[in-house]
């Protein structure tokens, strides 16, 4: 099969592999499309120990063509969209069953683009800021696939305010379109905001952006903490000074989450995933690639030229 490699150089060259088989509990997808994430860049960037040549790719769309020990034959044949560990670069990838999840009438290429950003985005309003009907809610990197994401579930949640950050004006413009009442710069952040309290922040760049957060929680106020793409500096955070005002600091780990407690991931993939099936909810694929064009996929997304999501064309769809 074909298949990306990324090697110790850090370069993608596509290569041609033997073709996995799944073991107990998983199953074979023929690869229609791969989801192109931020993992991808931490992969290149070495900021994940992975052995190289590794194939990148971790969420793909397809058909289920073989299933280990353990799964329903009847599954071969199901189109899927599919969480992995890696390897969705390919015409063929592994994926844990229960995280392999039917696409529910989606078009492939569509269900590519939910990927780990869809159930993430539903985690992190539902299950982990909680947001309430009439809550207020600021989300840092709007114009990102979780970040459209995650504005449109705060308001099907009942937000009764949603507020962006975005790096630069093209970026603002693109996010507005996905219910934010406003968004704002992040060079003008904070400043920008004039004081204004959230009851719920979502966090995934850290450093001088989550020290603000921590000031800008409302009364009971929750930051939902998923992510350092700006800087892994540490963060204070005196619990004496959260418990006086109610604030809370909160964390998510969907990698974690999909090793300790897949059904769960699975359970909020496919809520997500019913909500962009009946329009509730809007999965925006901006930019399609070919097998072999994944470094200028990476690289366009860790410069910030990628709005909302890119995908890797593969196989057939």
């Amino acid at each position: 099969m074909k298949a990306v490699l990324l090697d110790a150089e850090d370069r993608y060259r596509v290569a041609e592999l033997d073709e996995p088989a799944p073991g107990p509990g998983e199953v074979a997808v023929a690869v229609a499309y791969a989801g192109i994430q931020w993992g991808d860049v931490m992969v290149r960037d070495g900021r994940f120990p992975l052995p190289r040549p590794f194939v990148p790719g971790f969420e793909a769309s397809g058909h289920i063509t073989a299933v280990g020990e353990g799964v329903d034959p009847g599954r071969v044949g199901t189109p899927v969209t599919a969480l992995t560990t890696g390897g969705a670069c390919a015409e063929v990838v592994l994926a844990p069953a229960v995280l392999a999840l039917d696409t529910g009438g989606l078009p492939l290429r569509t269900a590519a683009g939910l990927g780990w950003g869809a159930p993430t985005a539903y985690d992190l309003i539902n299950t982990v800021a909680r947001v309430r009907p009439g809550e207020s809610v600021l989300v840092h990197a709007a114009a990102g696939s979780v970040g459209t994401l995650a504005a449109q579930f705060a308001r099907l949640a009942g937000a009764g305010r949603v507020v962006g950050v975005a790096g630069s004006p093209a970026r603002a413009g693109y996010a507005a379109g996905f219910g934010y009442d406003r968004v704002v710069l992040r060079e003008d952040f904070p400043a920008v905001l004039g004081g204004e309290r959230f009851d719920a922040v979502l966090d995934p760049v850290g450093g001088a952006t989550r020290r603000a957060a921590l000031e800008q929680l409302a009364a009971h106020g929750r930051l939902a903490v998923f992510g350092a793409l700006a800087s892994f500096e540490p963060v204070p955070a005196d619990p004496g000074d959260l418990l006086v005002n109610g604030r809370s600091l909160l964390t998510y780990n969907s990698d974690l989450l999909a090793r300790t407690h897949p059904g769960r991931l699975a359970d909020s993939a496919r809520r997500a995933l019913a909500l962009v099936a009946d329009g509730s909810v809007r999965v925006d694929i901006t930019a399609e690639y070919g097998l072999e064009d994944l470094a200028t996929a990476v690289r366009r997304l860790a410069g910030g030229a990628t709005c909302g999501k890119s995908v890797l064309r593969i196989g057939r769809p």
